[in-house]
Parts: C-alpha cells; structure tokens; sequence
C-alpha cells in the first residue's frame, strides 16, 4: 500500500481538526474508495482528518477564514491538489484577501516543489488578478538557477514575457546562461522564443547563424545548437544560406565527426538534390556520410540512417 504522509511530522503541534472546538459544527466526509478498491492507499491520520474535513466544506460551499486555514494544511500534505488550489482561488475573492501576500506564500511553496504544476498554475492566476509582474523575472530567475531546465519555470516566464511585453532584456539573459552552458537546450529554446517575437530579419538570421557557428565551433556535438540553426534557417533552407555548406565542408574535413554536423550536411544535400542544384558527386557524398553514421559515428540509429540512404538512392540514383 502506498504511504501518503508528505509534509507532515507526527511530533510537531498540529491538532486534528476533528478535535478542534471550532470545528465541531462540522460533520466530516470520508473519501469514498467504493467497497472493493483495487489498491488502497495507506493515509496518514492526518491525511484523513485534513481531507475529511476539506471534503465537507468543499460541500457546504463554506466560505471563511478557517476555510481558507485549512487549505493550506491541506495543500502541505499534497500540494499537486487541483481541487484544493482551486477553491482556495475561490476563498480569495469571496474573502477579499491580500493577493500580494497570497503571492508571497505561493512563492514558498515553489521554491519547496519547483516541478509541480498546480502551484505554477496558482502563480499565473494570482498575477493575472493583480496584473503586474515585477517580481516574475528575477523569481524565476531564482529557480532556474539550480535547475536551468525547469519546464515550468520557463513557461510561466514565458507567459509573463508575452502578457506585460518584457522583451527587452531577454536576449542579455539567455547570453548569460548560454555563456555558463552552451549545453542548457532550454536557454536556445528561449533565444527562438524572443527572436520568433521579434522577427527574423535578413540581418538577425545572419546574425544568428555567425553566432550559433562561432559556439558549434567551440563544442561540435552539442545538439541544441546544431537544432537552433535548423530552426533559424527553416524557411529559407540550409541550403540556401551563403558559404555554410562550405564552413561545414571545411570542418569535416578537418576531421570532426559530429553526428550533428554529417546530419546538417545530409539535409543540405538533399536540399540540393530536390531543388536540382545539386553537384554531380553530391548523392554519393550524402550516401557515404549515411553510411559512416551507421557503421561508425551513430551506430546506435543504424537502420535509421541506413534508410536514409535507400531513400536517397531511390528517389534520386
């Protein structure tokens, strides 16, 4: 059976609410497993009693302060509670209460459970009523520092970005973590992010493509650089952008086996062959990188890059 205790300490001060004076007018409700549940999950006493009571306000519709009280135990015990957050959301208005306090005590439960969505979600509605984000940047900022991948983190900042238009001061900050891990796919997600915004002019794409060429220099088999190229030249194609095929030509030659690198160089031949600009050796050339993959730099997507290679032959031998 399962143990559902989290956010609990037995020793501590806490007083069941089944004997709490205050509380005595209310009738507590079971959860209801039917008669025959499957896996029955072993609650704590606490568990029970906090639920139990939170299950008959949830009924009664009972809006006040030892309500609002008790969703707060409720939400130390499992704070991935949709139903819990929400009426608590609901508390809120009916109660008039502080929002800017209400942010202050999201924040810390955050910063305990960084990865859980329901206090994601409880963050943007409370900035949504409040309508400013002046703490948004620098809060996510705090927890992406430990983690820098933080899905939820990144798309709350996100929101807040196109809500209240902080564009500004993006770029310097995706910079700055690219500058600590050129590795951090999330940091690139975030560049593509502000620059889709922003528009990818002629001089932005020749912008980003020397950008993301001086760092695949610095690290060859880092693959979110190698995507984010990709991603900046989609329209025009790979093909297309002046002088790359030879800069990635050149680094081949020089001996640098990067997956990603023969994969780009693959993509541009094909590009080559559809749009018929092709050279006369370009099949062969795609072919024999397909078949390096496989046998040697990229074994492990072998029957991948081998069909790859019948595709090219066939639509284009």
């Amino acid at each position: 059976m399962a143990d559902v205790s989290s956010g609990e300490d037995e020793q501590d001060s806490f007083v069941f609410y089944r004997d709490r004076d205050n509380w005595k007018d209310v009738t507590p409700i079971q959860q209801d497993d039917g008669p025959n549940p499957v896996v029955s999950i072993a609650y704590s006493e606490r568990f029970k009693d906090v639920y139990d009571y939170f299950r008959a306000i949830l009924k009664s519709g009972e809006m006040s302060e030892r309500a609002l009280a008790l969703t707060e135990d409720a939400i130390g015990l499992n704070a991935a509670n949709y139903t819990v957050w929400h009426y608590r959301r609901l508390l809120l208005r009916a109660l008039n209460k502080d929002l800017k306090a209400e942010l202050s005590y999201v924040s810390e439960v955050i910063e305990e459970q960084p990865k859980n969505y329901q206090v994601w979600y409880h963050r943007r509605m409370l900035i949504d009523w409040l309508n400013e984000a002046n703490q948004e940047l620098e809060f996510t900022s705090s927890i992406l520092r430990p983690d820098t991948k933080n899905y939820h983190a990144w798309q709350h900042r996100q929101w807040v970005i196109k809500k209240f238009n902080l564009w500004d001061s993006e770029l310097e900050y995706v910079d700055k973590l690219l500058t600590e891990d050129l590795r951090n796919n999330s940091a690139w997600n975030q560049r593509y992010f502000v620059l889709s915004h922003l528009g990818f002019t002629d001089e932005v794409i020749q912008q980003e493509v020397k950008f993301t060429m001086e760092l695949i220099e610095k690290v060859p088999n880092n693959e979110s650089a190698w995507n984010y190229l990709k991603g900046v030249l989609r329209k025009q194609g790979l093909s297309n952008y002046p002088g790359l095929k030879d800069t990635l030509d050149e680094m081949y030659t020089r001996g640098i086996d990067s997956p990603y690198l023969m994969a780009t160089l693959i993509d541009i031949y094909e590009e080559e062959l559809e749009n018929k600009k092709a050279e006369p050796r370009t099949l062969d050339k795609a072919v024999e990188l397909c078949q390096k993959l496989s046998t040697d730099v990229d074994y492990i997507r072998r029957e991948y890059w081998n069909y790859v290679c019948r595709d090219l032959q066939n639509r284009f031998g």
